[in-house]
């Protein structure tokens, strides 16, 4: 049984179709990436998945469930957290407080709840230390954090919701390279909790290193899917150029 399934998902903006007829599956511990130009439907079929926008038609699956999404909230309640591209951090705030972002431990004196530095503090170390993350401090400000630590925070956060499925919108983009690698570690590393993560990136070759398996877009349409183990990344960059005639109608291979 998949953990996900997406069955003719279509989606409309006024006189604009986002989406049409999407079919997609993502199973248990599984990395999938989802590629194609702009305006391929990728960002508005993320958002449905998390909550964000509900489908015209269509229906989603999850465990074998049918489930509907009418907010985040929904989503986030079965398990499905989504980073998104700018990442969400409030950067006068330390790593630690915004991990655990209004949900900071609390302990009471004569009654009065204050906040558990040090509850909050062994908590942060516990989630970082089993993704991996290095993070100089976990006491230092996030605006003094680089790009690919800023990330790293923001998956860890993500992480302590506990999710099934994890949604990367472009995690690697402005990263510089010795960073990059990082955020890649981190999202494999992610296969040994068993979450389920889906990867939107325009960078290729981040995709083609961490996943399982590869969804091709274009106006609206899966057009192409491959297993990356089978997929060489000239292969990709064709099924992604292919205009008008990439749109087969039958969705996959």
């Amino acid at each position: 049984m998949h953990l996900l399934r997406l069955e003719g998902i279509e989606k409309h903006f006024g006189k604009i179709q986002a989406l049409r007829g999407v079919d997609l599956d993502l199973n248990h511990g599984e990395a999938l990436g989802i590629v194609g130009d702009n305006g391929a439907g990728k960002s508005t079929l993320l958002k449905i998945m998390s909550g964000v926008v509900m489908p015209d038609h269509g229906r989603i699956f999850l465990d074998g469930k049918d489930v509907h999404f009418r907010t985040p909230k929904d989503a986030r309640a079965r398990g499905i957290e989504m980073v998104y591209q700018d990442l969400s951090l409030c950067e006068t705030l330390t790593v630690a407080q915004n991990v655990f972002l209004g949900r900071e431990p609390v302990r009471r004196l004569l009654g009065v709840p204050l906040l558990d530095k040090k509850a909050l503090y062994d908590k942060t170390q516990r989630v970082l230390e089993e993704l991996r993350i290095k993070i100089p401090s976990i006491r230092a400000q996030v605006k003094n954090l680089s790009g690919g630590q800023r990330q790293a925070v923001a998956i860890g956060r993500a992480v302590t919701f506990k999710p099934k499925i994890l949604i990367l919108d472009e995690p690697t983009a402005a990263l510089a390279v010795r960073e990059v690698q990082k955020v890649l570690d981190l999202i494999n590393n992610l296969k040994s909790h068993n979450i389920a993560t889906i990867l939107i990136s325009h960078r290729l070759q981040d995709v083609m290193t961490v996943t399982d398996r590869v969804v091709v877009m274009y106006e609206g349409k899966k057009v192409a899917e491959r297993k990356t183990r089978d997929l060489k990344l000239e292969e990709l960059i064709n099924l992604i150029s292919q205009s008008k005639s990439a749109v087969r109608g039958d969705g996959s291979e």
